[in-house]
């Protein structure tokens, strides 16, 4: 296990702690360190209550233990199925980021590799995010900055975002029920064609959508093919994509970060069979009107 610098007296520290930094606004904090510069030694409490957020840390010294928890508090037994997904700012340095859990520290990014902005994940039971100062003469021009998510590990096509289970994606279907779930509560849904594949491994699959039932963030945007529909791109493992131009998909999935991945993607003339007869039996979680728009059923 490792233990830098700020394990041997983080304990210590928590139990002196007098004060503790909150967010203003429960979903973002940005300070700085040169706040306590005389106390390099000092650690921080950051509370974020909040399904979405960013932390900027001005001229890091010291330490901040960052406590992330959904802004409604889950069903018991259900926190263990939230992942916290933190992505780092290309520019981020000045800092390693580790898992702390009663005084045990993990690396999660030693601050060469932030620079990557690679998205790293962790399930929320697993204690909170530790971020260190490294030791240094000149503080001048760092700061460490991340984006964060608390994505649910389960439901419609969960399995198809890679950063929750490295390695284990696979394009296996979902079943009818997580489709017609999916419809309804994913980030976006609408039908539509693969127009191009990307060459890389995830590269991001541009798509034309004629009918968007909903969306979040905007990922797709009016003026698809012939000035028709939405476009956009959808990130997907290479292997799950249908051939350009082919049949006409229901496009469900989340955002992440401003990107849009890929769900459940039934073939839409099966979709609509398994709707229609969801329809009759009145088991449908919601309904989808002909103009493309959806409510809650």
């Amino acid at each position: 296990m490792l233990r830098p610098l700020g394990a041997l007296w983080i304990t210590a520290v928590l139990l002196c702690m007098a004060g503790a930094q909150y967010s203003s606004d429960q979903c973002s904090w940005r300070g700085s360190g040169l706040s306590h510069e005389s106390h390099r030694r000092d650690v921080e409490q950051v509370y974020l209550r909040c399904s979405q957020g960013s932390l900027e840390w001005l001229y890091p010294t010291g330490a901040i233990i960052i406590n992330l928890r959904p802004n409604t508090e889950p069903p018991s037994g259900h926190v263990a199925g939230l992942h916290v997904c933190i992505k780092p700012h290309p520019l981020s340095q000045g800092s390693h980021v580790f898992l702390e859990n009663n005084g045990d520290l993990r690396m999660l990014l030693a601050e060469k590799d932030q620079a990557q902005g690679t998205v790293t994940c962790f399930s929320l039971a697993e204690g909170a995010l530790f971020v260190e100062s490294v030791p240094q003469a000149d503080i001048s021009r760092r700061i460490t900055a991340f984006q964060y998510e608390l994505v649910p590990s389960q439901g419609p096509g969960a399995h198809m975002y890679p950063y929750l289970h490295p390695g284990l994606v696979t394009c296996k279907p979902c079943s009818g029920e997580e489709v017609l779930m999916a419809v309804c509560t994913s980030d976006f849904a609408g039908s539509g064609i693969f127009r191009g594949v990307g060459s890389k491994n995830r590269s991001p699959a541009a798509v034309t959508l004629s009918r968007l039932f909903r969306q979040k963030s905007r990922v797709f945007a009016r003026g698809g093919a012939r000035k028709r529909g939405w476009g956009g791109r959808i990130n997907v493992p290479s292997q799950c994509i249908g051939h350009p131009g082919g049949d006409e998909y229901l496009l469900t999935g989340s955002v992440h970060f401003g990107e849009a991945w890929l769900g459940c993607a039934p073939r839409y003339k099966d979709f609509l069979r398994l709707y229609i007869r969801a329809q009759r039996a009145g088991t449908n979680p919601c309904e989808i009107d002909t103009n493309g728009e959806i409510s809650s059923g």
